[in-house]
């Protein structure tokens, strides 16, 4: 099929409804004809060679807690070598993998940028055509390549400053979504660090509710992905992404959008904190805490003076609206737009861009929804909810469901939620949601847990933990600011 197939929507519409929209969304048949599809894990191979790609591998057994990626093994090796362990062979013929079992351990080679990955190819960064999305000139170039095995996981974790837009090549992943509402829900936390990201102390798969009890009223949004299929995830969304089949090949592009100046200032007070508290030597810092996608450690005047430079320029921000506001026109009530660095365009059309937008879901751009398990759904059995549907529709409806329920052991009684349990998975493309069962798991504590919590001695990440909490680094912000500017408190919000 030509690169230049029709699609469903326009870049300009594109560009439009991913600027309304305000939930997870995946889009249906825009990518018909994108030389990128013929990535599969075999084309790769043979594209780079000889070339070494490291890869991050985790044990397939979980321990009711997040697997970061400070405590994953690593080895470099070569795409073939990777793909004949996923065969099954040994020896000489997997390489470096040679030392973890096929069936014991999966492999992720996450974060690729596929500039440096094929900067002696860049032939093939047109293949991955951004701007049919609305992005003019993105491609390749500003994208990540994603390859894994079946279990290949990232934490659950929110990026801090911008947006995603997913495409999946082969195999299958399943994401696991929650609202920015629910952060207190998720137990944020900045170790491991990275300026970034923000990752959840909660194994979403298998929370341990008796250590984080509000986490049964968090809202999941699950949706698996398919082939051709792009997931547009708006910025603070927090995920969690496994694998599902043998091999699967995604390519990632981070869209960072206009950042606000307060969450900057906020950002920059979290790093200052956490380096000078964690470089501090003590018998119980000794931990990996900086994540390895972060790029080394600043010294203490270094983040010094970023903070310095975070509240010159929020400052100044800030006097600049206050003398706007002395020029603003009432009457421009017209939504801000965003180019493709996510800067706000100027001079919109105010015709066009005053009549009330509707995002248009349907059977190209299905949303991502929350709704709760009915009774019925969570009495079914497995068999009574599945319904199979062609994994290679190209104009899959809303109407082409697979429900499915993995709500065994029925017999148990659930001292955790588990979000396979109960679930309803959608065919390609289609998504669902569960909130979280609020049943009577945290009635359960005792008073020998209390006392347990009580005498529990406090280590240098759990002062972390507090001094770093959103609501005192949003306090700690306020109190910058009015320093800087001499004038009363300011709002912030992060």
């Amino acid at each position: 099929m030509a690169a230049n197939s029709i699609k469903p929507f326009s870049a300009e519409e594109t560009q439009r409804i991913l600027h309304h929209l305000q939930q997870p969304a995946v889009f249906m048949n825009m990518t018909c004809g994108w030389p990128v599809l013929h990535w599969t894990a075999e084309h790769l191979s043979t594209c780079i060679g000889d070339k070494l790609i490291r890869f991050r591998l985790g044990r397939k057994d979980g321990l009711n807690t997040p697997l970061f990626e400070t405590q994953c093994s690593y080895v470099e090796a070569k795409l073939v070598h990777f793909l004949s362990w996923t065969r099954g062979q040994t020896g000489a013929d997997v390489g470096p993998f040679s030392e973890f079992p096929y069936s014991e351990y999966w492999a992720y080679a996450d974060y690729k940028y596929i500039a440096i990955l094929f900067q002696d190819q860049p032939s093939m960064f047109e293949e991955v055509m951004w701007s049919n999305f609305g992005f003019e000139g993105r491609n390749g170039r500003e994208s990540t390549l994603w390859i894994g095995t079946e279990g290949a996981n990232t934490p659950c974790h929110l990026d801090s400053y911008g947006c995603n837009l997913v495409l999946q090549v082969q195999g299958r992943k399943r994401w696991h979504l929650f609202p920015p509402e629910d952060t207190s829900k998720l137990y944020p936390t900045r170790i491991p660090y990275e300026e970034s990201s923000v990752f959840s102390q909660v194994d979403v798969l298998h929370p341990d509710l008796r250590r984080f009890p509000d986490f049964h009223r968090a809202r999941v949004h699950t949706v698996t992905l398919h082939p051709g299929q792009v997931l547009y995830v708006p910025r603070h969304w927090w995920h969690y992404v496994e694998s599902v089949d043998p091999i699967t090949v995604s390519v990632n592009s981070w869209i960072e959008l206009d950042v606000d100046d307060v969450a900057r200032v906020s950002e920059a007070v979290t790093k200052a904190v956490v380096c000078a508290i964690k470089r501090a030597p003590s018998d119980d810092n000794s931990d990996n805490w900086l994540n390895p996608t972060e790029e080394g450690v600043a010294s203490h005047n270094e983040n010094m003076q970023y903070v310095n430079l975070a509240v010159g320029a929020c400052a100044q921000r800030q006097k600049d609206l206050c003398h706007s506001k002395r020029t603003w026109d009432p009457r421009d009530t017209r939504p801000a737009k965003r180019d493709s660095s996510g800067q706000i365009r100027k001079n919109s059309d105010p015709v066009r861009e005053s009549v009330p937008f509707r995002v248009p879901f349907g059977p190209h751009l299905i949303p991502v929804r929350c709704q709760q398990d009915s009774p019925e759904m969570r009495e079914a059995t497995p068999k009574d909810l599945e319904f199979k549907s062609s994994r290679n529709s190209t104009g899959t409806s809303q109407e082409d469901c697979t429900v499915s329920s993995e709500a065994a052991h029925r017999t148990e009684a659930a001292p955790a939620v588990r979000l396979h349990q109960g679930k309803q998975e959608c065919g390609p493309g289609l998504a669902q949601c569960r909130a979280c069962d609020c049943a009577d798991e945290t009635s359960e504590s005792s008073s020998e847990d209390y006392e347990e919590s009580a005498h529990a001695l406090i280590t240098t990440n759990d002062l972390l933990a507090c001094l770093v909490h959103p609501d005192i680094i949003t306090r700690v912000t306020e109190l910058l600011l009015e320093r800087h500017t001499g004038s009363h408190r300011t709002t912030a919000s992060s």
